[in-house]
């Protein structure tokens, strides 16, 4: 895979995404987010990608932000359409079948804090910083964070951080439950990487069925009581599924395909 503004590399079965501006301290830009949404498509084509990471070159930032000087002379209009284009992107890793770790090494401020929550997990070095400053430049969030914030870490912190522009450390997102897990960002990577080999020696299905379900607890349009009963349903005729039983039945681990 090549890409203008990422660096990719398969470790494990893991696609390990590195955004790669690191001298506008990976901040997204219009191409960042043209590869992201490309390097998803893939991701959910290709078989052999059980996983991913994503993470920011250099040792200083996740993604620091928007590419501010796109926004200089954006229209009403514009600005509408690239928020609705970004929520789509970000979307698109939320909804991925497959796990997806952001590993936040350094700044993660505005559409980066953004992009980190659109991760399933959320793996922080204890350099990292995490805020939604947007309302400092006269704008507010745009690519979800609203949303997501709130999801994570409830209405009144998230109301505090996105209305005062605020940052937060790695300890504080840890305790409002913003990230998972705080460890030294020389073990960022091996901590993400040691979770998702657990996750690999499940069912593939099971677990982007249990992705759908968890997401379905956020979506207004679905109840995700119906949404869990359905997939669980939908379980029981895959081949994994019967593998599954029978190994436990036989008291041996289980050799899942994937269908």
């Amino acid at each position: 895979m090549s890409f203008q503004t990422l660096f990719t590399k398969m470790e494990d079965h893991t696609l390990i995404i590195t955004i790669n501006r690191p001298e506008k301290l990976n901040a997204l830009n219009s191409q960042v987010m043209q590869d992201l949404d490309a390097v998803f498509e893939r991701v959910y084509k290709f078989p052999e990608i059980k996983s991913v990471i994503i993470t920011g070159a250099g040792l200083k930032s996740f993604v620091a932000g928007a590419d501010i000087k796109e926004f200089e002379s954006l229209t009403k209009e514009q600005a509408t359409a690239l928020a609705k284009k970004g929520q789509s992107i970000f979307a698109k890793i939320e909804n991925s079948p497959k796990p997806v770790i952001a590993c936040v090494n350094g700044f993660a401020l505005g559409g980066g804090c953004e992009l980190a929550m659109s991760c399933h997990l959320i793996i922080a070095s204890d350099n990292a910083i995490f805020g939604q400053p947007e309302v400092n430049l006269g704008i507010m969030v745009g690519y979800g964070g609203s949303q997501r914030l709130t999801q994570k870490m409830g209405k009144a912190r998230a109301m505090e951080l996105i209305i005062t522009g605020n940052n937060i450390n790695a300890e504080q997102a840890l305790s409002y439950g913003l990230v998972n897990y705080v460890v030294p960002q020389t073990d960022l990577i091996t901590k993400a990487m040691s979770i998702l080999a657990a996750a690999h020696t499940k069912a593939p299905i099971a677990i982007a069925n249990s992705i759908k379900a968890v997401n379905a607890a956020w979506d207004e349009k679905q109840d995700g009581y119906v949404v869990e009963a359905d997939l669980f349903g939908n379980c029981f005729i895959t081949e994994d599924c019967k593998e599954g039983i029978q190994a436990f039945l036989e008291k041996r681990k289980p050799h899942f395909k994937g269908h």
